[in-house]
């Protein structure tokens, strides 16, 4: 018997919904609802304070994180100009403007400004770009926190389930690197899952 995920989740309200569906129909990428509802689960059972996200769109992931995890503050990072303002409007239409910090910018230079600890990080920017995100990520996530990373999959080709086509390569092989180096390293334990276009999380154990 086979199971269709849903957006079964109590914490996401209709008026996000809405907004994911709108985004859809202008052909705006939004997490898809499987790997939504995984995400909703791990933050129900991490209760995080503090969430670190890599890549903000227009702020509706973001914005169903902090319904999900309703004492967490977010801070989140975009390097398109219009994304970035639209999710300001979204995040104050929802009334998560006060529980939100957002950076316009190239991820790899904010968050190696950064300091603090997060307890989870959600990475969803460029997927290129994730290998060379991950010294500071693991810098910047506390002992016991969770580092999130969607899409590790790409649509089968890491997984073998498709062929990769040559203008794929280097794009493939840059998730492999990071996914072989969260797998190999010794502070994390990492399970990498096939939900949606693929799931890495990663436990910071030391």
């Amino acid at each position: 018997m086979e199971y269709t995920a849903k957006l079964v989740h109590q914490k996401v309200d209709k008026i996000l919904l809405e907004m994911r569906e709108e985004a859809l129909s202008r052909g705006i990428p939004v997490t898809d609802d499987e790997t939504l509802n995984y995400l909703m689960l791990t933050l129900e059972i991490a209760k995080p304070k503090k969430i670190l996200e890599i890549g903000t769109a227009e702020g509706l992931s973001g914005a169903a994180m902090l319904k999900q995890a309703e004492n967490a503050f977010l801070t989140t990072i975009e390097i398109n100009e219009n994304e970035y303002t639209i999710a300001k409007e979204n995040f104050k239409k929802l009334n998560l403007n006060n529980r939100v910090k957002q950076y316009l910018g190239d991820a790899m230079e904010v968050v190696s400004m950064m300091d603090g600890e997060f307890d989870f990080i959600f990475l969803d920017g460029p997927k290129a770009q994730y290998i060379n995100y991950l010294y500071d990520l693991k810098r910047l996530l506390k002992v016991g926190g969770i580092l999130f990373a969607d899409d590790v999959l790409l649509y089968g080709y890491v997984s073998g389930e498709k062929e990769i086509p040559s203008h794929r390569k280097n794009f493939v092989e840059k998730i492999e690197q990071y996914l072989k180096a969260v797998s190999d390293d010794e502070q994390l334990i990492t399970s990498v899952l096939n939900i949606g276009e693929g799931v890495a999380v990663s436990v910071k154990v030391k």
